[in-house]
């Protein structure tokens, strides 16, 4: 057979699978649990996953299961997996469509399935952080009496999107994000499987690298970013093929077809807390580079950037404080900036407030001393206001003693005279300690000769 008649049979066979109606992503998820890439620590000898694939168990020797991981992480895949390895009955609804009632009537079909048949069935609820309280509520009585073995899905932290009573009655497994070698495993067999491409298209190493960098972990934009890009391979006809004349995917092939890595970020969710968390704390670790990284993630996942100026202004207050007076100016000032001229030139203002916190000097002497003495007054360290400090203006405050003994600060030379404010029960307590850093070295200094003015108290 010629090699014309070789490529033109594969570009044949590539076109009509990239031309059918089921997506490359799910053509390819995995028959069994053999076939799963990553998730290792879930798919031990024994572990409930395990255990709940097993078509040999004589019990249903199972429990119900929540699986928490980002997208494209393989929760529908282990679903669906352990569906057609188990021979149990599998039922499939999504939190986004399902109601109620929808729930109430697969768990009478499994309690029929159960007396009659003596078969279990598998509930698989997708996205689970998506049903209101009350529908999750439907859930418990399947779940607790056996009715069903629940496996749901979130990609939501289930402390915050599920309730309390379903959490305890069913094991909570982490899903990790897949390594670049994970997917690209999956994206060589999906080349190759019958499934898959079916060797209609050939990947050189600089594209397999750009879908594999562009996945970011996740095996479903790996695979759709496969599939768009040996479509605009096929579209370039033989010229384009390899050695053996099967059409190559090559990295611009995959620069066209992918515009930019989509970042995964929830403004709701996990992703959220931590991204603006690795921000706030480059910023205090005096790391611009990390900041600006964090940041633009931050802009690009279209982030509320006045969430992101408020955090910006209380690391000015928190992490820098006194040591650098002006942080907290720039701070508030991009806040305004930000307000008033909006987005996309938003980010410079925000851009310009970051790096000068980041590089400037840092203190949090002003936070550490608020917060002790919210905890003195707290636990009842507070004490009565020394006489000579309370006020004097209201009638019959002075027969009270308010206000005797009184000594007014400028009529000192230094603005400074020998008195005591701190109530009795305290006098002496330091809050306040300033660092050896940016101007709070100079506070240090001036803080040291006004204690001792004031009597070193």
């Amino acid at each position: 057979m010629s090699l014309a008649r070789i490529s033109l049979e594969s570009m044949t066979s590539a076109a009509a699978l990239l031309s059918g109606q089921t997506p490359l992503a799910v053509r390819m998820r995995p028959v069994s649990l053999a076939e799963v890439a990553g998730q290792k620590h879930l798919l031990r000898a024994g572990s409930p996953i395990v255990a709940l694939a097993d078509p040999a168990a004589t019990s249903p020797g199972a429990v119900s299961i929540i699986l928490w991981g980002p997208p494209g992480t393989g929760k529908t895949t282990l679903a669906q997996a352990i569906a057609r390895s188990s021979g149990r009955r599998f039922v499939e609804l999504s939190a986004i469509t399902a109601g109620v009632k929808d729930v109430r009537e697969v768990m009478q079909e499994a309690i029929t399935q159960r007396d009659l048949y003596g078969q279990t069935t598998i509930l698989f609820l997708d996205e689970i952080h998506r049903f209101t309280k009350a529908q999750q509520d439907a859930l418990l009585p399947g779940v607790e009496n056996g009715w069903v073995i629940l496996i749901a899905a979130t990609t939501e932290n289930p402390s915050f999107s599920v309730i309390s009573p379903l959490l305890s009655r069913s094991l909570l497994l982490t899903l990790q994000p897949l390594t670049d070698d994970d997917i690209g495993v999956l994206v060589d067999r999906a080349v190759a499987d019958a499934r898959g491409l079916n060797g209609g298209v050939s990947l050189s190493d600089e594209a397999r690298s750009a879908l594999v960098r562009l996945a970011s972990g996740d095996a479903r934009r790996a695979l759709t970013g496969l599939e768009a890009a040996a479509a605009v391979a096929l579209s370039h006809g033989e010229s384009d093929g390899d050695a053996d004349g099967v059409p190559a995917v090559t990295a611009d092939d995959v620069a066209q077809a992918v515009d930019k890595a989509l970042l995964r970020y929830d403004r709701q969710g996990d992703e959220h807390y931590d991204v603006i968390s690795a921000f706030i704390k480059s910023i205090r670790g005096s790391d611009p580079d990390a900041a600006l990284h964090y940041l633009a993630r931050m802009i690009e996942a279209g982030e509320d950037p006045r969430f992101i100026a408020r955090r910006l202004v209380i690391s000015a207050s928190e992490d820098v404080g006194l040591a650098d007076p002006q942080a907290l100016v720039i701070a508030v000032a991009a806040a305004d900036a930000v307000a008033f001229i909006g987005m996309p030139e938003g980010r410079i203002p925000l851009a310009e407030a970051t790096v000068y916190l980041a590089t400037t000097a840092k203190s949090n002497a002003a936070y550490v001393g608020i917060d002790a003495a919210i905890a003195d007054i707290r636990s009842g360290g507070f004490g009565r206001v020394p006489l000579h400090l309370r006020d004097a203006h209201y009638p019959g405050a002075k027969r009270l003693g308010h206000g005797k003994g009184y000594v007014y600060p400028h009529d000192s030379e230094y603005g400074i005279l020998p008195q005591q404010y701190l109530p009795d029960e305290l006098d002496g307590r330091r809050y306040y300690e300033p660092k050896n850093l940016g101007a709070e070295r100079d506070i240090s200094a001036r803080l040291e000769r006004i204690r001792k003015i004031l009597g070193d108290r």
